[in-house]
């Protein structure tokens, strides 16, 4: 777990289509994202640091319509803010960070409108679903990656 993180919440936001479900974010049925809603504690952990440390550490911000060997304006890399005070600091970290990726950062920046969570069989689906090809040859990699990564970081 990160220190600072209350909880997060795989779903839908971004789009134009209303309470929208998994097979409606595909090939732009709807417009939305497949973000992870996170609620943080301000008092431990920084806007700031939420985006350096974890966000642009944790994906692919160069790639346009894909994280990994997923494909669709759904996996485009974007954060959504609350308020202009994020919009500012996300640019801030955003040009901070750019130097150090071989490509331009694609991390689009949206205003915050509406997230509706994703269906029950979508959440926590690792959790759920360990055996699954995609989580052992996808999804388990890039946790440990990140345990190696953020170890003194992480909370036993």
């Amino acid at each position: 777990k990160i220190p600072g993180v209350l909880d997060t919440e795989a779903g839908y936001t971004g789009g134009w289509l209303e309470n929208p479900r998994y097979d409606d974010t595909h090939d732009s049925k709807s417009g939305h994202a497949e973000p992870v809603r996170v609620v943080f504690d301000p008092a431990k952990l920084s806007y700031e640091d939420l985006l350096a440390k974890w966000f642009f550490r944790m994906q692919d911000p160069t790639t346009l319509n894909r994280q990994g060997n997923d494909a669709g304006t759904q996996y485009s890399p974007a954060i959504f803010y609350h308020s202009e005070e994020q919009k500012r600091v996300a640019e801030a970290v955003m040009r901070e960070l750019a130097p150090l990726y071989p490509k331009p950062i694609a991390t689009k920046l949206l205003p915050f409108t509406t997230f509706y969570p994703a269906e029950a069989y979508h959440r926590d689906y690792f959790a759920r679903h360990p055996e699954a090809p995609y989580c052992r040859l996808v999804i388990a990699p890039k946790l440990e990656k990140a345990r190696k990564a953020f170890k003194s970081l992480l909370r036993p």
